[in-house]
């Protein structure tokens, strides 16, 4: 086969994917929009300063409603620890929870991997938080937590409190507007229009936005605010899953996940490990590197393994480079530390697990996508809603 063919079966094989995943997406963003619109930032950061099981639960279920790309879940975090939150509810709860136990990679996972990778990638999220906690609890010395509070503080300059762009407030092209809480400065119009009308809501009940008009817009514009961030990375997640799956040869994999005799620990060790290193250096999102775990898993790679990769999102060299800028080098190699080891953890734990209770598919088996045909219907149906929020963000 020659290389244009090969590049056009890689495409054909993205497109694919796309096409069965674009209602789940619509659908998952969607979703998320509207939790985000009845959720705020100040009343998740002021019942997160403990570090208790409850705080860890808070954490969780809050990160799991604010549905972010792995960059976007960083900042707000970054925010919440600032204000107060625990770094057991923030860092290891929160962030975790808001990239990779949200319901658009569960809807996402379900489609192309199927529904036993879904229930996997909760129970081992929550262990995986359950070990972040415990290591920031009870291993990691609270100075140093504090030492990376003050470090934040001191270090982060003005910032647009929407979109979270650093911005020089004696810049002619900033936008300024007078709060109760002082004076907040925006890059550009559309900043400010959205983080006026987010405070308009602000003061009413979620009870009271679900049932206004305002309320829904908002929740569109959020929808369409997630599309924004992650566009870029679903496509490239696509792309790179389908032309490495028509490029890289099955012998290539099988040499890369050979190591021991399948099904024994020490094959699914080094391949949580291996698919830890793979999510650092092939990270494309959390949604977008579900398509590059169909490659792995239908190229040999242990249960366990597929699991690790996709908890391996947050600790790129991107994100790491914004820890060191958050919280200094010391928190962001213990960041880095603790998520490594405790993804691989999990990653092998719930392998054992599922083989125990005889839920993982064959090999390389995947799909779980809607019966009968449906994904046309269910993306027929998925794209007037998109349409109809990209009006109502256009249209304010």
């Amino acid at each position: 086969m020659s290389v244009v063919e090969t590049a056009r079966a890689g495409l054909e094989l993205a497109g694919e994917m796309a096409w069965e995943t674009w209602w789940a997406l619509v659908l998952g963003f969607t979703i998320a929009g509207a939790v985000e619109s009845f959720v705020s930032e100040e009343r998740m950061s002021s019942v997160l300063g403990g570090a208790g099981p409850r705080e860890v639960l808070l954490g969780t279920a809050f990160g799991a409603a604010s549905s972010s790309c792995s960059f976007g879940a960083v900042a707000t975090t970054k925010s919440l620890f600032k204000k107060g939150a625990s770094a057991v509810a923030s860092l290891a709860a929160f962030q975790f929870a808001s990239t990779n136990l949200v319901i658009e990679l569960g809807l996402v996972m379900w489609i192309l991997l199927g529904w036993e990778f879904v229930v996997a990638d909760v129970v081992a999220g929550l262990l995986l938080i359950v070990l972040l906690a415990a290591t920031y609890r009870f291993l990691v010395p609270a100075a140093w937590f504090e030492a990376a509070r003050e470090h934040l503080r001191s270090t982060d300059g003005v910032r647009d409190p929407q979109c979270g762009m650093t911005v020089d407030p004696t810049a002619d092209d900033v936008l300024e507007l007078d709060t109760d809480g002082g004076t907040e400065y925006f890059c550009s119009e559309s900043c400010k229009r959205a983080y006026q009308e987010a405070e308009s809501q602000r003061d009413r009940s979620a009870t009271d936005r679900l049932f206004t008009r305002d309320g829904w817009r908002l929740a569109a514009k959020n929808a369409v605010g997630e599309w924004g961030m992650l566009w870029t990375d679903i496509v490239a997640g696509f792309l790179v899953a389908g032309l490495i799956g028509a490029f890289v040869p099955r012998e290539w994999w099988t040499t890369l996940f050979g190591v021991g005799a399948e099904g024994s620990l020490t094959w699914v060790a080094a391949s949580a490990v291996v698919g830890v290193v793979v999510g650092v250096v092939t990270f494309v999102c959390s949604v977008g590197n579900v398509p590059f775990a169909v490659i792995l898993w239908t190229n040999g790679i242990a249960f366990g393994g597929v699991m690790a990769f996709i908890f391996a999102d947050l600790i790129v060299p991107t994100i790491l480079d914004a820890y060191r800028r958050y919280y200094g080098a010391r928190i962001a190699a213990v960041i880095f530390a603790s998520t490594f080891v405790a993804a691989v953890v999990a990653g092998v734990a719930i392998h054992y697990l599922w083989a125990g209770a005889g839920l993982i598919p064959p090999t390389g088996e995947v799909g779980g996508t809607a019966p009968g045909g449906y994904t046309q219907y269910l993306n027929a149906a998925a794209t007037p809603v998109l349409l109809a929020e990209l009006y109502a963000t256009w249209r304010a």
